[in-house]
């Protein structure tokens, strides 16, 4: 069985990406990384994937809306954006595409081309859902959502991309991260600017520390069939199962959203302490 291909899409910066090139023990046996797409200019591992020898392909999109005088959010001007990404990644051969700080909706183009084959690291429990299915913290502030709403502790999430932002089936979630009583303490002083400050530092904690090992453990999933992911979209909110957790070691626990994997898994990790520009394998 061949290597899965997995492709990066990435904005300003790519968590995690640094973790797969440098410790991840199972690039290169189980799986490939093939490429990285950026929405921007350049971003901020591109030298440790450079140096590692990853194809980065650079796909600005305001660059990209702006020349052909659409807005951002045009949703005509995103749809063209995605079916040149679409283009751009052709060559590649791409099985796997992992979102890591992409920070842009993907659209019919994509989604289409890479039906149920893209996975998306989210900064919050996914898990957690109103009476009507949808995620209780979705987008780019869930941290801060998860705090004011009175949280005691937060984790990270994979799913699968849907149209729907930040709802399609989660999969794997990162161990818990408690949240500090300062919190608490800035709440009841209105203390907004405290607030604020500890919401964007507990979560890169959870980004830093969580999205490199879930990344390798989704695409490690994936790539050794123990998740089927068309499976996973063929299932309602209703029939799926807890997802699989990830506790800090590197061991996937629980029966999954699809139940089981056969046998136990473990997913393997070179515990290094690499600069930013080493690759290590």
């Amino acid at each position: 069985m061949r290597p899965l291909r997995v492709g990066v899409l990435c904005s300003r910066r790519a968590p995690g990406l640094t973790y797969l090139l440098n410790q991840d023990a199972n690039r290169g046996r189980s799986y490939d990384l093939v490429c990285c797409l950026t929405s921007e200019d350049s971003f901020a591992e591109q030298a440790v994937a450079v140096n590692c020898g990853i194809p980065v392909v650079a796909h600005p999109i305001r660059q990209f809306c702006r020349s052909r005088g659409w807005r951002l959010s045009d949703p005509i001007g995103r749809a063209a954006y995605d079916a040149e990404m679409v283009e751009r990644l052709a060559s590649y051969q791409i099985d796997l595409i992992v979102l890591a700080s992409y920070l842009y909706v993907l659209s019919e183009p994509v989604l289409a081309s890479f039906g149920h084959r893209i996975v998306n690291i989210h900064h919050s429990d996914l898990t957690l859902r109103r009476d009507d299915g949808s995620p209780r913290l979705p987008g780019l502030r869930a941290v801060r959502d998860a705090l004011l709403a009175g949280a005691d502790e937060t984790r990270a999430t994979v799913h699968l991309v849907t149209k729907e932002l930040d709802q399609g089936p989660p999969f794997l979630r990162s161990w818990p991260f408690p949240v500090s009583p300062l919190v608490a303490h800035a709440l009841t002083n209105q203390a907004d600017d405290v607030l604020k400050a500890y919401a964007y530092a507990h979560q890169e904690w959870m980004i830093r520390a969580t999205w490199g090992p879930l990344a390798a453990a989704a695409i490690e999933l994936v790539a050794r069939r123990r998740l089927d992911l068309s499976e996973l979209a063929d299932m309602s909110n209703t029939e799926l199962e807890l997802p699989w957790e990830l506790d800090e070691d590197g061991r996937i626990r629980g029966r999954g959203p699809c139940g089981p994997p056969k046998g136990g898994h473990y997913v393997r990790s070179v515990r290094l302490q690499p600069d930013q520009t080493a690759c290590a394998g």
